[in-house]
C-alpha cells in the first residue's frame, strides 16, 4: 500500500505516466511517444490530455470507501452487522480507508502537478484558453479532494505545492491546519477556478456551472461549522446566490427519467451530471469502473466478477421510500426502483439480449442465474451496468471486462443544487414558503413522484429526507450527517440512533410460500452513537506512522495564506 505523504515525492512523474488513460471521446489518447514532463505541455491537446488523468485514475482506489463512507456509514447500505462501516467500529487498519485516504492525496498532488506544470512547461503556442481551461479543471477537481478529506477526517494538512515539499523535504512533518483553514482554502480555489473555466466547456468536462455547484454546496456545509444550534448567515447567503446561478441562469434542466441518469447511453454525459469521474473498460488498470462487483448479485454480469449478493439497501432506506420488503411494490416514487430492487421488480435495461430482467428471488429461474440472499429483500441497481455484453455492449459499444464498465460516477448533480438552494433559503427558519425554494424541491420530487402534489412549506427534515431520496447510494448521505453534526450534533447522532439496520427473519420463506408474512420479523440492529468522534474517521495507521503529526494528540495549526498564490 502506498503510504499518504510518500506519494508526493513521485506525483510529478506519475502525472505524466497517466496521462494515456483515455475515457469517451473527449478524452482521447495520446500517441504512443514516450513523453518527458519538458516535452510534453507544448500544445492544446497535450495539455487536455494531461488533464485526462484527472477524471478517473487517480481516484479509483477511492471507489469502495466512496461507497462505505458515503452510504454505509449513513444508514443506507447493508453490509451485515458485524461490518466495521455499518456498526461506527472503524480502525486506523481498515483497508478500504487507508486506500482511500491515499486515493484522496493522490488526486490532490496530480492536480498540483498540472497546474504547476502549466504555468511553468507550457510552450509558446497553447493558447491562453486552453491553459485557464486546464488549470481551472485542475482546482476544481482538486478543491473535491479537500472536500472529501475535510468531511472524513476533519483537519488535514494543506498541500498548494508539489514542488516546495518535495524541495523542503518535509513531506513526513506536514501539520494539520484547521479545519475552518481547510474549508477557506476550498473556497479559494474554487473562486480561482471560477475566474479561469469558460462558461461552455467540451461535453463532459467541467466548466463554471460546474464549480458554481460545488461551491454552493461547500458553502452550504461550511456554514455550520463551529455554529451552535444555528448556521453562519453569510455562507448560507452564499450557498444561496452561487446555486441561483446553476438553477436559474445555467440553462440546465432536469432530466425527465430519473432511471437515465444511471445508464452509460442516457447518463455518461447527460447535462443535469455536473461533475463526474469518467471511466472506460481497457486494459490500463484503474481507468475503469469497479463498483459493478461489489455492488451487483453473484453471477449477474455473465463474467463470474460480481459479489454482491450479500450487501444492498437497509431496510430503513426502504422505509423512508415507503416500501417494505413483506409487501407488494406501490412504486409510488420512480427512485426507489432506479436505486434497489426488490421482489418482482422488473428492468428492460438489465439482461436485455434476453427480453430483461426480473428480480424473482429464484436462483434457478431467474435469466441471470443471478444468488439472491440479502436478508434486507434488496439489492443495488445505482452503479450496475448488468451482463458484459447484453448491456454493456449495447449502451458503450463494447462489452464490459472483468471488473471493469464505462459507466460514469456522479459527484454532483443537478438535482443536488436545487436541493441545496431551498435549503440555503430555508437558512435558519423552521420552515419556509418561499416561492423559489418551494420551486425546486418541487421540481425534485415531481419528477419522480407520480402522484405528486406540489408542497407550500418545506422544514429542514423535509430537505434532508428529499436528499436521501433522491441521492440514495450516489454515496453523499454520509456528508449530510457531517455538517448536520457541525452545528446541531445530538440531532444528528438521534437521526442515525434510530435507524434501523437489520434484516429480516424468514424473508426467503415468505417469497417461497413457506411461511405467512406475519412470520416474517426484522432481527433489528441499531447503533448507538454517544460520541462525537464518531463523525471523524481515524487516519490510516500508515499514515500515523510516517507522519506523527495526524495524531489526534497534536493540535492542528492555522494556515498561513501569505505563503501561496495562483
Amino acid at each position: 500500500m502506498k503510504q499518504l505523504f510518500k506519494t508526493h515525492k513521485i506525483l510529478v512523474l506519475t502525472a505524466l505516466l497517466f496521462i494515456s488513460y483515455s475515457c469517451e471521446e473527449f478524452l482521447d489518447r495520446p500517441t504512443e511517444d514516450n513523453y518527458t514532463i519538458d516535452s510534453f505541455y507544448k500544445t492544446d491537446e497535450q495539455c487536455f490530455q494531461a488533464a485526462n488523468v484527472l477524471y478517473s485514475a487517480p481516484w479509483y482506489d477511492f471507489q469502495r470507501g466512496f461507497v462505505w463512507i458515503g452510504d454505509v456509514l449513513a444508514g443506507n447500505m447493508y453490509l451485515g452487522t458485524d461490518n466495521n462501516y455499518q456498526n461506527f467500529n472503524l480502525t486506523s487498519s481498515n483497508e478500504d480507508l487507508a486506500n482511500a485516504a491515499n486515493s484522496l492525496w493522490l488526486v490532490n498532488g496530480h492536480c498540483n502537478a498540472v497546474i504547476e506544470n502549466i504555468r511553468t512547461k507550457a510552450g509558446p503556442d497553447v493558447s491562453e484558453e486552453t491553459r485557464n481551461t486546464v488549470t481551472g479543471e485542475a482546482m476544481v477537481w482538486k478543491a473535491m479532494a479537500y472536500f472529501y478529506l475535510v468531511r472524513i477526517w476533519g483537519a488535514i494538512p494543506i498541500i498548494h505545492s508539489n514542488s516546495e515539499i518535495i524541495g523542503a523535504g518535509n513531506a513526513t512533518e506536514l501539520p494539520k491546519n484547521q479545519i475552518e483553514d481547510v474549508y477557506e482554502y476550498i473556497v479559494r480555489t474554487l473562486l480561482k477556478a471560477i475566474e479561469l473555466l469558460p462558461e461552455q466547456n467540451i461535453k463532459g468536462r467541467i466548466n463554471k456551472t460546474s464549480a458554481y455547484g460545488l461551491l454552493a454546496k461547500v458553502y452550504l456545509t461550511r456554514s455550520g461549522y463551529g455554529q451552535n444550534g444555528t448556521r453562519n448567515q453569510a455562507d448560507l447567503d452564499k450557498a444561496k446566490e452561487y446555486a441561483a446561478k446553476v438553477v436559474n441562469e445555467s440553462g440546465l434542466s432536469l432530466e425527465p427519467v430519473y432511471s437515465n441518469l444511471f445508464r452509460i447511453s442516457t447518463g455518461n454525459f447527460n447535462e443535469e451530471n455536473l461533475l463526474s469521474w469518467r471511466w472506460v473498460a481497457s486494459d490500463q488498470w484503474t481507468s475503469q469502473n469497479s463498483l459493478q462487483s461489489d455492488l451487483s448479485l453473484n453471477g449477474f454480469t455473465g463474467l463470474n466478477d460480481s459479489w454482491g449478493t450479500w450487501r444492498g439497501p437497509t431496510i430503513d432506506l426502504q422505509f423512508a421510500f415507503n416500501e417494505d420488503a413483506r409487501e407488494p411494490r406501490n412504486n409510488r416514487d420512480d427512485r426507489r426502483k432506479a436505486t434497489m430492487m426488490m421482489k418482482d421488480d422488473y428492468y428492460p435495461y438489465f439482461w436485455r439480449h434476453v427480453g430483461g430482467f426480473t428480480c424473482t428471488w429464484d436462483d434457478d429461474n431467474n435469466v441471470a442465474g443471478a444468488t439472491f440472499g440479502i436478508g434486507t429483500g434488496a439489492n443495488c441497481v445505482k452503479h450496475i451496468v448488468g451482463h458484459f455484453e447484453g448491456d454493456h455492449k449495447d449502451e458503450a459499444g463494447v462489452p464490459a471486462r472483468r471488473m471493469a464498465t464505462d459507466l460514469a460516477t456522479h459527484i454532483l448533480r443537478l438535482a443536488d443544487v436545487y436541493l441545496i438552494y431551498a435549503e440555503a433559503i430555508l437558512g435558519n427558519n423552521e420552515t419556509t414558503s418561499d416561492a423559489e425554494a418551494l420551486k425546486a424541491f418541487n421540481a425534485v420530487r415531481k419528477r419522480s413522484i407520480s402522484a405528486h402534489t406540489d408542497v407550500s412549506s418545506i422544514s429542514f427534515e423535509d430537505i434532508f429526507k428529499e436528499r436521501r431520496l433522491e441521492l440514495a447510494l450516489e454515496c453523499d448521505n454520509w456528508y449530510d450527517f457531517v455538517r448536520l453534526h457541525y452545528y446541531k450534533p445530538e440531532l444528528a447522532k438521534q437521526w442515525l440512533n434510530n435507524q434501523e439496520r437489520g434484516s429480516f427473519n424468514g424473508l426467503r420463506q415468505y417469497y417461497d410460500a413457506e411461511i405467512e408474512k406475519s412470520e416474517v420479523t426484522i432481527e433489528s440492529f441499531k447503533v448507538n452513537i454517544t460520541s462525537d468522534s464518531k463523525f471523524q474517521l481515524p487516519f490510516p495507521e500508515v499514515d500515523l506512522a510516517m507522519n506523527p503529526n495526524l495524531r489526534d494528540d497534536v493540535e492542528p495549526v492555522p494556515f498561513d495564506f501569505s505563503t501561496i498564490e495562483y
